[in-house]
């Protein structure tokens, strides 16, 4: 039993004993081809020294061996590596300068607040004075018709335009001049009567007034005096209507349409022409309140004389105009108002402004005071303007109040009334705020010599 135990004991001596030497062979196993710690100091002390002296770097003349491994003074190596000294500071200036080169280049004006006459722009119809639809003012065919009495022609007052049959107007012209003069006849007998009937009266030897009026034929009387007011009337009327068989024009007036023709017949109160006078054309141009604040002032019922120069942008001419009043009562609908801009004998201008024309009219306002002077290409499709930080080149952007526009420039209130500004020339609509980019400068507007 006491042997068992021994062989038992020995058995587990050995089991550890190759546990052990199992366990070191691993761990020399995993430092194989390294020299230990121990190794690397011999090899080192066996170096002879004037081969280590050999192995260091040459050192330059007046520099202590120390400093030349040493960092620059206020540097110190990053991570542990080389290269603190002033080449490090030139690469970190290069970078910096490639940085810059990078940012995009963006086109900009060096806007200034000034002072400027407002323009204020509106649009609007030219339409004539007067606009008249001819009418017949008795019925009949037509019989006769004018030369000039075409469409697009010039005509001059009281011109006779068309002709009616008269032949009936003639006749009943004729019956009322009979009745006429036999209500006069009727009359002149019935006072005659009236005379006789006092005469009797006075002669019979009664005294007092006659108990009826009948008597003295007074009541006669005035019924003779209606009748022939009532033949002169009827005589009057005849006249006009065969006057109305010449259908002539009330002004000068250009023809725009005829609606007759010869032979066709026409009723009283139905369509001859169409009528504009020449002497006057006028264009109503609404305007915002906002607009009417940059015009002068101005009283209730005053005469105006504002000058306006109007527009035809189909074929590119001008013309002068004034605006010879304004109409005092808005538009339910827009809420405007109109400029009522007066134009002198238009068809007769070098060029003429023809009716039905629809211009511009651009009205000379009053003077604003700190106001920005922006190409209008700088107002983006969103109605904004982007800026360029001049101190930080980082982009920013507003929406403006336009005032006016005038010869491809936008006039607006300054941004949070800076007096100055770097305005992008030609926005993108991939621009984002505070986005770093290079401003190139190409114009300048406002202080002196920049208007």
């Amino acid at each position: 039993m006491k042997n068992k135990k021994v062989i038992v004991t020995l058995l587990a001596a050995a089991c550890i004993a190759l546990a052990i030497v199992y366990t070191m062979m691993n761990m020399g196993g995993g430092r194989q081809g390294m020299p230990s710690s121990a190794g690397n100091k011999a090899q080192a002390n066996s170096v002879p020294v004037d081969k280590q002296v050999n192995e260091k770097p040459d050192t330059p003349r007046g520099m202590n061996k120390n400093a030349a491994f040493a960092p620059a003074q206020g540097e110190r190596p990053a991570n542990g590596m080389r290269g603190v000294g002033p080449r490090a500071g030139m690469r970190k200036s290069n970078a910096t300068e490639t940085s810059n080169s990078n940012l995009a280049q963006v086109g900009v004006f060096a806007v200034q607040t000034s002072s400027y006459k407002a323009s204020v722009k509106g649009y609007g119809e030219v339409m004539p004075i007067d606009a008249l639809t001819l009418v017949a003012q008795v019925s009949g065919r037509i019989t006769q018709l004018s030369d000039t009495f075409q469409t697009g022609a010039v005509v001059k007052k009281g011109e006779v335009l068309a002709f009616i049959d008269d032949t009936d107007y003639v006749e009943a012209l004729s019956s009322a001049k009979t009745d006429y003069e036999s209500a006069v006849v009727a009359l002149e007998e019935e006072r005659l009567q009236g005379v006789q009937a006092l005469d009797e009266w006075q002669r019979s030897g009664l005294e007092g007034e006659p108990a009826s009026a009948l008597v003295l034929r007074q009541p006669q009387l005035k019924a003779a005096q209606a009748s022939l007011d009532e033949a002169k009337q009827v005589l009057e009327t005849a006249k006009r209507d065969l006057a109305f068989t010449e259908i002539t024009a009330p002004f000068d007036a250009l023809v725009v349409t005829r609606d007759v023709s010869l032979g066709s017949y026409v009723q009283s109160g139905e369509t001859v022409a169409t009528l504009y006078s020449l002497n006057t054309a006028e264009i109503a141009v609404a305007l915002s309140p906002s607009q009417w604040a940059q015009l002068p002032n101005f009283t209730a019922g005053e005469s105006l004389d504002w000058p306006v120069t109007i527009a035809d942008s189909a074929t590119d001419n001008h013309w002068t105009a004034v605006v010879s009043r304004a109409e005092l009562h808005q538009d339910a609908s827009t809420r405007q108002r109109n400029a009522v801009v007066t134009v002198n004998d238009p068809l007769m201008q070098p060029v003429p402004l023809t009716f039905g024309s629809f211009v511009s009219a651009e009205i000379e306002g009053r003077t604003l005071d700190n106001v920005w002077k922006i190409p209008a290409s700088s107002v983006s499709q969103k109605q904004e303007v982007w800026l360029v930080e001049p101190d930080t080149g980082l982009l920013k952007k507003f929406t403006p109040e336009v005032l006016f526009e005038r010869d491809g420039f936008a006039f607006i209130t300054p941004y949070n009334n800076a007096l100055r500004a770097l305005v992008v020339a030609r926005p993108l609509n991939s621009y984002l705020e505070n986005t770093a980019v290079a401003p190139v400068v190409e114009g300048r507007t406002g202080g002196v010599g920049h208007d």
